[in-house]
C-alpha cells in the first residue's frame, strides 16, 4: 500500500529534522497531535520511521524512494493503459493521418478483418511515406508504411510498468500496444490497450500526491 501525501510529508520531516516529537510534526503540518496518530501508526509499521520514549520520531535509513520502488512493482500495464487506436489494414494512409488527427495519437494500430493486430504506423512513417511517393496518400494503402507485427514491441495487460518503461526506453518509442494472445500456436493477437510516455508520467504524478492509481483514457 502506498502512503498519502501526508504520510510523505511527515517522513520528510522526521527525515530531515528527527529526532522530532509528535506535537512538533503536527505544530509543522498545522494539524493537532491526535490527527496524526494513525499516520504516524502506519509510518513505524512500513519501518520508515520509529519512536524512542523522550527521543521522539527518528528515521531509520529506508528511504521514501524505496517505497516508491516497492509500490510501482505492484503496479501493472492494465492499470494504467489508455484505449487503442486501430484503423483496418485495407484503409489508406490518407485515413490514418485522420485517425491520428481526430483521436490526437502518435501512432495507431492496423487489425485485419479479424481484428487481429498486423503494424502499426506512426506520424514518422506516414511521413517519410509522403516524401518517396509521389503518389496521392489517399491512394496508398496504409500497410505500405506501417511496421509488421514481426517487427512490433509488445506488452501484455499483467506487464508491470517498470517492465513496460524499460521497453519503450530501450528500443526508443513513444507507445507500446497492449495485446492479449488469442492464439497461441498462431501467434495472433488482440489489441486491448496502448500506454505510452504520457501513461507514465501521470502515473507518477498521481503517486507522488496521493492518488489513487486508476485507467486513464
Amino acid at each position: 500500500m502506498g502512503l498519502t501525501s501526508r504520510q510523505k510529508q511527515i517522513a520528510e520531516i522526521v527525515r530531515v529534522e528527527g529526532p522530532i516529537t509528535g506535537q512538533h510534526i503536527a505544530d509543522k503540518l498545522s494539524v493537532t497531535r491526535a490527527a496524526l496518530r494513525s499516520d504516524l501508526a502506519i509510518l513505524i509499521m512500513s519501518g520508515i520511521i520509529d519512536a524512542r520514549p523522550k527521543v521522539g520520531y527518528y528515521f531509520t535509513g529506508r528511504s521514501t524512494l524505496g517505497l516508491l520502488t516497492e509500490e510501482v512493482s505492484d503496479i501493472v500495464v492494465s492499470d494504467i493503459q489508455s484505449l487503442p487506436v486501430v484503423i483496418q489494414n485495407t484503409k489508406s494512409a490518407y485515413e490514418a493521418i485522420i485517425s491520428m488527427f481526430v483521436a490526437d495519437v502518435g501512432s495507431v494500430y492496423v487489425v485485419d478483418e479479424r481484428n487481429l493486430l498486423v503494424g502499426v504506423v506512426s506520424r514518422k512513417d506516414l511521413l517519410k511515406l509522403a516524401t518517396n511517393n509521389n503518389g496521392d496518400m489517399k491512394t496508398l494503402p496504409v500497410v505500405m508504411a506501417m511496421t509488421p507485427l514481426s517487427k512490433m514491441v509488445m506488452v501484455f495487460p499483467d506487464t508491470t510498468v517498470a517492465a513496460a518503461a524499460r521497453k519503450v526506453i530501450d528500443n526508443q518509442i513513444d507507445s507500446l500496444p497492449v495485446v492479449r494472445c488469442v492464439d497461441d500456436k498462431t501467434k495472433d493477437y488482440e489489441v486491448v490497450g496502448r500506454i505510452t510516455k504520457t501513461n507514465f508520467t501521470r502515473l507518477f504524478v498521481d503517486i507522488a500526491e496521493g492518488r489513487e492509481v486508476g485507467h486513464h483514457k
